[in-house]
């Protein structure tokens, strides 16, 4: 991948994983521009600090049609974007990116991938020898009147709060994630720290990403993450795994409905990946 492929890599990913969205979370025609600027931030933010991980495929004609992203951190491997436009699926594009990808990682021990629901993800990342972990989605309009009171989370500051963050990201998944926060808060999440416990990303009133000592914090800043949703608006935690019942529990308490979702596949993982809800594209 090269800067000039931002743009098309961008719109390749949106293109494949709409299709997988349902009715209620489509972005509407008015927030699509921040949604492609968000997108965009991400695929040239981990071009920039991982590119030999950035990958795109081309048809004859020079027209991106696939793209993948992997990072590395602290010894962590991570897949943040495997896509292939809608109409050249299925002919072993997605699996070229994904050798490249991977390859990428050789040296890591510790390894993750947050899986879409498509059974032909689902096979190749099994197939690179990963364990999976079924996960759970949760998605609907807060219950306001269900916010418990006396939260305790507070607007989190990257220098000042960057102990308590470093040692969450350690405990969950042995692995930093400094150095991804301010692109992810320059897309439009807002970062959220419970005392020396946690930190969240909420991002349109979701809970984007959790990393908590315990689970106390995690409850306490996944609640006030929902708690910045717009009226009416409809948000969804994702990834919800094995041993993360208490996100489950607050999912449903705010008046959610559950479902399945894409698993996660991981190997090696140095921290307990509890209490913690991994971002899509930061792992």
């Amino acid at each position: 991948m090269h800067e000039s492929d931002v743009v098309a890599a961008d719109a390749v990913a949106s293109a494949a994983f709409r299709e997988l969205w349902p009715v209620e979370l489509l972005p509407t025609p008015e927030a699509e521009p921040a949604l492609a600027a968000r997108g965009r931030i991400r695929v040239a933010h981990l071009l920039a600090t991982d590119p030999a991980g950035a990958w795109v495929a081309t048809d004859p004609d020079g027209t991106v049609v696939g793209a993948a992203l992997a990072l590395i951190r602290d010894g962590l491997w991570g897949l943040s974007m495997l896509a292939v436009s809608p109409g050249h699926q299925g002919g072993g594009i997605g699996v070229r990116l994904l050798d490249e990808a991977h390859a990428y990682g050789a040296g890591c021990t510790a390894k993750i991938i947050l899986s879409s629901s498509n059974h032909r993800a689902m096979r190749a990342y099994h197939r690179l020898g990963l364990e999976v972990r079924p996960g759970l989605d949760a998605t609907g309009q807060v219950q306001r009147s269900r916010i418990p009171a006396g939260l305790c989370s507070r607007a989190g500051d990257l220098a000042a709060d960057a102990a308590t963050i470093e040692a969450a990201a350690l405990a969950v998944r042995g692995a930093s994630y400094l150095r991804d926060l301010p692109a992810a808060m320059a897309g439009g999440a807002e970062l959220l720290v419970f005392e020396d416990r946690g930190f969240a990303l909420s991002r349109d009133g979701a809970p984007y990403l959790v990393a908590a000592l315990d689970e106390e914090a995690a409850v306490d800043l996944t609640w006030s993450a929902l708690a910045l949703a717009g009226p009416g608006e409809t948000v969804t935690m994702m990834f919800i795994t094995q041993g993360n019942d208490w996100a489950l529990r607050v999912a449903l308490d705010a008046g959610f409905s559950v479902s399945p979702d894409g698993p996660v596949f991981a190997s090696g993982v140095r921290g307990s990946m509890a209490p913690f809800l991994p971002s899509g594209a930061y792992l």
